[in-house]
Order: C-alpha cells, then structure tokens, then sequence
C-alpha cells in the first residue's frame, strides 16, 4: 500500500488541479499540517500523489494556503508551485476568495437568515474561542452572514458564509445563538459524532488563479453519511 492509500489521497477527492493549484476535499480527521499528534499532514499525502501520478522525481512542492479544522471536512485549496503559493496567500489575507460552509444545526436560529456579529477571545490553553458583544482586550471582530436551507425531523441545514477568518468562528458564533453544531462538544451540542467529526462543511470554494486570473469554482460532495446526504438531495430540490 503506498503513503498516499495510508492517508487517503484517493483520486475521487481531486476537485480540481492545474500546473499551480490543486483542490482537494478534506475528511473529518485529516490534518492540514503537521502537529504535536505526529499524524501525517495532507500536504505530504498530496505531494505522494502529485509524486506517484506524474511520475515526478525528486521533491515535490506543495503550500499550504489556507487551514480547515480538524473535525470540519471540504474544499481545502493547496499550491504546487512558489509562485502559486504566495500570489494565493495575498488573496487569502485580502478575503478575495469566496467560501461558501454548510453546517447541520441542532436548533433553528431565530431568524431564517441573518447577519452575526461578535468580537472572539481565543483561550490557547483550551483551543476554543469565546463570543462577547462587545469588544474585549484581546478580542478580534468575526462577521458572518448565513441562512436555512432545509430541516430535518431533528436538525436544520445552514449556508454559512464568512466576513472574517477568525479562530473557531462559525462553531463559536452559531454556537452563541443557539445553533450547535451536530457533533460539536466543544461548542455545546448534545453528543458526538460516531466518526469524532462535526456536521460542518466548506461546501464550495472559488478563488482567481494565480497566473490565469481565471476564476476557479469548486464544490465539495458533502461526507457519505445518511443526514448529509438527505440534506444535500434537499438543497437541489430547493436551489
């Protein structure tokens, strides 16, 4: 079995690849980069498979651009090249990119759309960001916009998008009014998930290529579980 069969670079999870970019969809579990877990980072299992499919020899590059948390799974878009690398970290640190979550709620919010704000403390010790309503020392802005979609017997599916990239900030702040994430202990929701993930998704990701301009568009199949699925089938129906 090569590396990149161990840590799960299967084909089907390519969303997208050119000479600069490659767009993978992340599963719950999968580390962006390396941590005090030891655990194989995804940008090793893409330059494995970079490596194994083109036949590459010697390194292989591969930049990490932006971060998914752990637990969360989707469109995650890395570098193969320097140039790509750095010309897509400018449009990630400008908020150029479009990034569209999903997020399976335990409570329908109040409102059916609206629009969050908050000012997160991130406590390092814990891993977790707290929301306050106004600002604190240490504090960072976090803006978001979401509405529903489509509910189950039991939970609701939110479409998230984000003003901000703060620490945690869609599971702190939806967890602030009420809508817990499926799965998220950490934020507040009832149980875990069996597979240890959490029902939030970064559904689609669309960015400018780094030497084209050409605008990329991507979207990520939700995770092959029953509730995903349902909500994913709903969501076309409604579209």
């Amino acid at each position: 079995m090569s590396e990149n069969q161990k840590i799960g670079m299967q084909e089907n999870r390519i969303l997208h690849t050119d000479n600069h970019t490659i767009v993978v969809n992340k599963r719950s579990g999968d580390i962006v980069q390396g941590d005090k877990t030891g655990d194989a980072p995804m940008a090793d299992a893409i330059k494995q498979y970079l490596k194994e499919k083109y036949n590459k020899p010697g390194n292989v590059f591969c930049g990490v651009v932006h971060r998914l948390d752990r637990p969360t799974t989707g469109a995650l878009v890395f570098a193969r090249t320097s140039k790509g690398l750095s010309r897509l970290n400018e449009q990630f640190r400008k908020g150029t990119p479009e990034k569209v979550y999903w997020a399976i709620v335990e409570q329908m919010p109040k409102e059916k759309s609206g629009r969050l704000e908050h000012f997160l403390k991130k406590n390092e010790k814990q891993n977790k960001s707290y929301a306050h309503s106004k600002e604190v020392n240490g504090s960072k802005k976090a803006v978001l916009n979401y509405k529903w979609i489509a509910s189950s017997d039991k939970y609701h599916l939110l479409e998230v998008k984000l003003e901000t990239g703060r620490h945690h900030q869609i599971r702190c702040q939806l967890g602030e009014i009420g809508c817990i994430i499926k799965g998220d202990l950490k934020y507040g929701a009832k149980r875990s998930n069996k597979d240890g993930s959490i029902c939030l998704h970064a559904r689609s990701l669309s960015f400018e290529h780094p030497t084209t301009k050409e605008w990329i568009s991507v979207t990520a199949p939700v995770p092959n579980d029953s509730l995903w699925q349902f909500f994913e089938s709903t969501a076309k129906t409604t579209e």
